[in-house]
């Protein structure tokens, strides 16, 4: 995922006034002499470890000045690391920063915002007591302000926490602090320091604030004041945190079991005991057709006492479909009761089979969801491919578990478990109105600054150009209209599930991180230099930068924007995950609909169509340039000519920390893989009205899309039946010229539009996952372009799945590409032509269950349609598809299908950075700082130096115990004639996918 990070602009920093918050003024008498000044020096942040940043406002109170020079000594050791809007250096102690081009002409009364990052040692970091503009002294009395650190203390019951205080300056006499407890928790009190006395001597000497919390009693927060005559106080949040009372954590508390099967529940306890703990569980009242198969009786012990136990029900076949409560109890603790319900799987095999997938997903035990809910990319933690390990999540996930509940309403009337799917969504991976800040700020008109891409990410850092002009974002006023605020709905493309790097706020920081105050759940990215950038080539950062990791004060934006030093938040999208929850949400309302049940879902569906509005983004190019551009000079969009109404790579957006400005771009790369013609229909006027966007423009958007969508997908198939790559609006992602070659509606084919390595169009699954749409779409709608294009592919796909015995079967995995399409699209005809030149080859086969089953649901739509159902192709496709469903389903195992997957790519584990192979980790020599566990980021770092927690990994190879996973990949990566890392993943997206196939080919073939 590639975006731009995005300097302080100008106009974002123009203050009215001087602002004092926690700094310093100074303040000039009314103008005498030709200059005269205002300065007001602002910490924006101080890490306490040597890491700070500072804004600084000029207020021009004298003559207009055409260029000016700020200088200012500091009283400690600091230095300025890098600055914005103005030209900063420093010699000893003396800073001085003058003007840029754009801001040198300073009006009276004109007021102007610099600010840089910085860092310093001896662990002060006093403000500077004079400024002077022009060698005039800005002069005027300091203010004085209270210095309180951190303003957030957890205090756990029976124990004590700190704070500390100080003054901002040197006062003329004592002065007195008080700390006193005011409104919430009444359990916390401040224990010391309630009165504090300050002098001229030590006014700059923190002084310390003890809190106590009281044993027992609830948790909560509490606000302490801590005040001064004439000064501004300043609130510190202390809460206070209660240790759980033991109990029992069972989960979950209602069961669904198929008929003669087993459903399953764990058990795990509250608290460590002191001794081991028994519990049992019985049967109670309800039908006695559901029993206890193992587990009744349980130990805990002082070790074990939170690792979940298993206890297994069985349900008999036949018969009705029942309810039986089981008690979970131990001794004195409260007991938990737990409700099986039996589901009636049908005569249908493949529905029952899916119902039982599905409870594998579902289980606690296995693995799939966080305590949150959130599911994770894969059960297992040591896998590295799109996200770097197991427990980061994606959007991806998310849109196939909503896909996952859907199924699951449709076969049980029970729809809760489908809005809580969107539910969890919305509140984990769509960043909320306070994790946006400054969206107000966006300006349409000027949507972002330029910076290129490179093809290498040695390349890197590339700096932004303000020169080339960027076009108008036409959809920014109109959502506004409609949702009443400036903020974006839509998924962020990768979670940090469990805080696995630590960019939350679990490491003793007292910030919060774009608007998120747990420990976990954070919000990271990883590609962000070019498309030859593989994930062994990348470092992960927070979304949320405030410069507390990476380089000291800067961050981690100096490896990617050249002289960006600001600390801001940004997001990006992957457009393929929110359409396929669409998608998903689609099908939902068909189902709900059928059953008369659509009332249950109508608040999703709702939303839904909320995120469809904003899905736009992603027809647009990356700074709304014009089809055809071919030089960064070219023409700016206006209104809605940017957009190709496709369905690109990304979209993002984000903006600075403090909300002074705020910045969106599209992207210019599109693949034939992740079009979704069907999401496209349904929020078109021909879809649902109820999945139709608010916006005024909003379905005739999609109206549109969803035909360039097909005619682009046409447009790309070769002679063989294959999809090809895709198309680009900027060559080499910097708009450079083109080469001669075929072109789309202004765009210029590319055989690997997004990334290089590997190649992005190398890998069968954007076949299934691309085509399952075009399936669908036909399926739903009878669309004529929908099924030539099916006509071609179906044959060819079916042609290269080897089907054996038993486990002995195969579906492509890696492909190559010759030739191109045919020539300019026509748009005229509305029908691409033939593209004899353009030819596929499948070059390796494998076992790979999510893209076996996106293949077998592509099959088992086109061969359920009636137009085809009984032809010879149409038979075909349907005995594929149930010949690949028989087979993985001999692959079953106790939480899902798997197959041993070996992973020669692991030996670029520990690789460094090559000059001649451009390959491995490159860190610029310039950049030096840390990942929040102190791994060093340098020009030395490889992918496993910057990820140790990996060297305690529990993942085991296929025949291997816990942790031979990570002795194997260190032992492949050293020396490649050691055996090669093999492993079991369930990947979720995977387990979810042949879940839905076996429903799809279950609900659309009944009799089998």
């Amino acid at each position: 995922m590639f975006r731009i990070m995005r300097r302080p602009r100008r106009t974002a920093l123009l203050a009215v006034g001087a602002l004092v918050v926690g700094g310093l003024t100074a303040i000039a008498s009314p103008a005498q002499a030709a200059v005269a000044c205002q300065v007001n020096y602002q910490k924006a942040w101080d890490n306490g470890g040597g890491g700070f940043g500072a804004n600084v406002t000029i207020t021009n109170v004298g003559d207009p000045l055409t260029s000016w020079s700020l200088v200012f000594d500091f009283p400690n050791q600091q230095r300025v690391d890098h600055g914005w809007s103005a030209n900063w250096s420093q010699t000893g102690q003396r800073v001085t920063a003058t003007n840029m081009s754009w801001n040198g002409n300073l009006a009276t009364g004109q007021v102007i915002g610099i600010g840089f990052n910085g860092s310093y040692t001896g662990g002060l970091n006093n403000n500077p007591q004079t400024f002077s503009i022009n060698g005039v002294t800005c002069n005027g009395a300091q203010q004085q302000s209270l210095v309180v650190a951190p303003t957030a203390v957890t205090v756990a019951a029976g124990s004590t926490a700190t704070y500390a205080v100080r003054l901002q300056s040197q006062p003329s006499a004592n002065v007195t602090v008080t700390n006193t407890a005011g409104a919430g928790n009444t359990g916390i009190t401040v224990q010391s320091g309630a009165s504090l006395t300050f002098t001229s001597a030590n006014w700059n000497t923190n002084q310390t604030v003890t809190l106590a919390a009281s044993t027992g009693g609830t948790a909560g927060d509490r606000i302490i004041t801590v005040a001064s005559a004439n000064l501004q106080s300043v609130n510190v949040t202390a809460t206070k945190t209660v240790p759980p009372s033991q109990g029992l954590v069972v989960n979950p508390t209602t069961v669904s079991i198929v008929k003669g099967a087993t459903g399953t529940f764990s058990v795990a306890l509250a608290q460590q005991p002191s001794a081991n703990v028994t519990v049992t569980t019985t049967a109670g009242t309800g039908s006695t057709n559901i029993t206890l198969q193992s587990g009744g009786t349980l130990t805990f012990t002082p070790a074990n006492w939170n690792t979940p136990q298993t206890v297994t029900l069985a349900s008999a076949a036949g018969g009705t479909n029942g309810s039986r409560q089981f008690s979970v109890a131990s001794g004195t603790l409260t007991p938990v009761t737990v409700t099986a319900n039996e589901i009636n799987g049908g005569t249908n095999p493949y529905l029952t089979e899916f119902l039982l997938q599905y409870e594998k997903i579902k289980n606690p035990a296995n693995g799939y969801f966080s305590p949150e809910g959130i599911p994770y990319h894969s059960v297992e933690t040591l896998m590295i491919e799109a996200p770097d390990h197991g427990h980061e999540t994606t959007s991806e996930a998310f849109s196939f578990w909503i896909w996952l509940e859907a199924r699951y309403g449709q076969q049980t009337g029970n729809w809760a478990p489908f809005n809580n799917s969107w539910n969890i969504m919305e509140q984990y991976i769509i960043p909320s109105a306070a994790a946006q800040p400054g969206q107000g700020t966006y300006n349409p008109n000027d949507p972002a600054d330029y910076a290129p891409e490179r093809n290498l990410p040695s390349q890197y850092p590339v700096p932004l150009d303000t020169a080339i002009v960027a076009g108008q974002d036409p959809l920014a006023n109109e959502l506004q209209s409609t949702y009443g605020n400036r903020n974006i709905y839509a998924m962020h493309w990768l979670l940090d599930v469990d805080d696995v790097y630590g960019y939350g706020n679990g490491r003793g920081s007292s910030l919060t991180e774009c608007g998120d105050n747990t420990d976990r759940v954070t919000y990271i990215n990883t590609y962000q230099r070019g498309p030859q950038e593989s994930v062994w080539e990348t470092v992960p950062h927070p979304s949320c930068e405030t410069g507390r990791f990476g380089q000291s004060g800067s961050g981690y934006p100096p490896l990617f924007i050249g002289g960006s030093g600001s600390n801001q938040w940004r997001y990006t999208n992957a457009p393929d995950a929110d359409a396929r929850a669409i998608e998903a949400v689609y099908w939902a309302l068909q189902w709900a609909t059928a059953q008369g049940n659509q009332s249950q879902i109508s608040a999703t569906v709702t939303k839904a169509a909320r995120m469809g509005d904003f899905l736009r983004y992603a027809m647009y190019d990356k700074y709304f340039k014009n089809p055809g551009c071919a030089a960064p000079t070219c023409a700016a969009g206006s209104g809605k000519s940017s957009s190709a109404y496709l369905l690109s790579w990304y979209f993002a957006w984000g903006g600075d920390t403090g909300g002074a400005w705020s910045w969106r771009i599209g992207s210019s790369h599109f693949h034939g893989g992740y079009q979704n013609p069907l999401a496209a229909w349904a929020m078109s006027p021909n879809g649902p009205t109820a999945l139709r966007p608010q916006s005024p423009t909003a379905a005739t958007d999609w109206n549109t899309s969803f035909n360039r969508q097909l005619q682009f997908i046409k447009w790309l198939q070769s002679a063989d039946g294959g999809i090809a790559g895709g198309a680009t609006n900027s060559w080499n992602g910097a708009y450079e010229a083109r080469p001669t070659g075929p072109q789309f509606f202004g765009m210029t084919y590319d055989v690997d539009p997004v990334y290089h390595d590997p190649p992005s169009n190398q890998w069968f699954g954007f076949q299934g996952w691309g085509v399952s749409r075009v399936a669908e779409m036909y399926y739903a709608t009878n669309n004529a372009l929908a099924k030539s294009i099916l006509d071609s592919w179906v044959p060819w796909a079916i042609a290269q799945t080897q089907l054996g015995t038993g486990t002995n079967w195969s579906v492509p995995s890696e492909m190559t590409w010759s030739g191109a399409p045919s020539g300019n699209f026509n748009s005229a005809t509305g029908t691409p032509a033939a593209n004899p030149s353009l030819r596929v080859n499948v070059t390796t086969r494998n076992q790979d269950i999510g893209v076996a089953a996106a293949l077998t649901r592509t099959l088992i739509y086109y061969a359920a349609h009636p137009d085809v159902a009984n032809t010879t192709l149409g038979q075909q496709a349907k005995a594929t598809a149930k010949g690949l469903l028989d087979r993985m389903l001999a692959l079953k195992d106790t939480r899902g299908v798997s197959v041993c997957e070996t992973r020669t790519d692991y030996r670029r584990y520990g690789e460094v950075w090559n000059s001649s192979t451009q390959q491995g980790l490159f860190v610029p020599s310039t950049f030096s700082g840390t990942m929040p566990n102190g791994d060093p980021v340098n020009s030395t770092s490889t992918f496993r130096s910057i990820r140790t927690f990996y060297n305690t990994d529990q993942t085991p190879t296929c025949t291997g115990g816990p942790g031979s996973g990570i002795t194997t990949v260190n032992a492949y990566a050293q020396n490649q004639s050691n055996p090669v890392p093999s492993f079991r993943y369930h990947r979720f997206w995977a387990q979810a996918d042949f879940a839905l196939a076996l429903a799809d080919y279950g609900a659309l073939f009944p009799n089998g």
